[in-house]
């Protein structure tokens, strides 16, 4: 009997660590300080990511996060599945993990459980461009207000992003393609 619970035990320690993980911050990785929750609400424009599943295939992805009476972010993700032809996208949730000026938050689609969103590059004067990680270096995105970025931008996201360790190489780059065209 007492084996049974303290199996029990390890396995909630090892599930709460997992999750907690997941809200971690890379190494080598640095939040923006100053983060203006205010400011970064709006529409923002996938210009670069790595490849994963939940938007493999996509093109013209945008994220538009609204701040919330209760201090919480609604995220949503939208994105042009090009081999179905049709739009999809995601609602979620964004949480500060801590204080609420630095740019770590972590979001949730999947009801309790949250991945770590970093904003670890911004353009503070303006909000016109964001570099964003998750927990590990295989999450990352070149955000930003417009379609397009300067050549000095995108220059700038695959130096700083090559010297933390992330694949360059594997970076898609965007699509936007306008509805009307559709």
């Amino acid at each position: 009997m007492l084996k049974g619970q303290f199996l029990r035990i390890v396995f909630i320690i090892l599930g709460v660590i997992s999750v907690g993980g997941c809200t971690g911050i890379p190494e080598g990785v640095q939040p923006v300080k100053s983060f203006d929750i205010q400011r970064y609400q709006g529409v923002w424009y996938e210009i670069a990511r790595l490849d994963h599943r939940f938007e493999r295939g996509m093109d013209s992805v945008t994220a538009t996060y609204e701040l919330q009476n209760d201090g919480t972010m609604s995220v949503l993700n939208r994105g042009y599945v090009v081999e179905e032809r049709q739009w999809k996208q995601a609602e979620g949730v964004a949480k500060f993990v801590s204080d609420p000026t630095l740019g770590h938050l972590k979001v949730s689609f999947f009801g309790p459980f949250y991945g770590s969103y970093v904003v670890f590059k911004l353009d503070k004067e303006n909000y016109e461009y964001a570099y964003v990680t998750s927990y590990n270096k295989d999450y990352l995105w070149l955000l930003s207000r417009t379609p397009k970025v300067s050549e000095a931008v995108l220059k700038d996201f695959e130096e700083t992003v090559k010297q933390l360790g992330y694949s360059v190489d594997e970076l898609i780059y965007m699509k936007h393609i306008m509805a009307k065209n559709l």
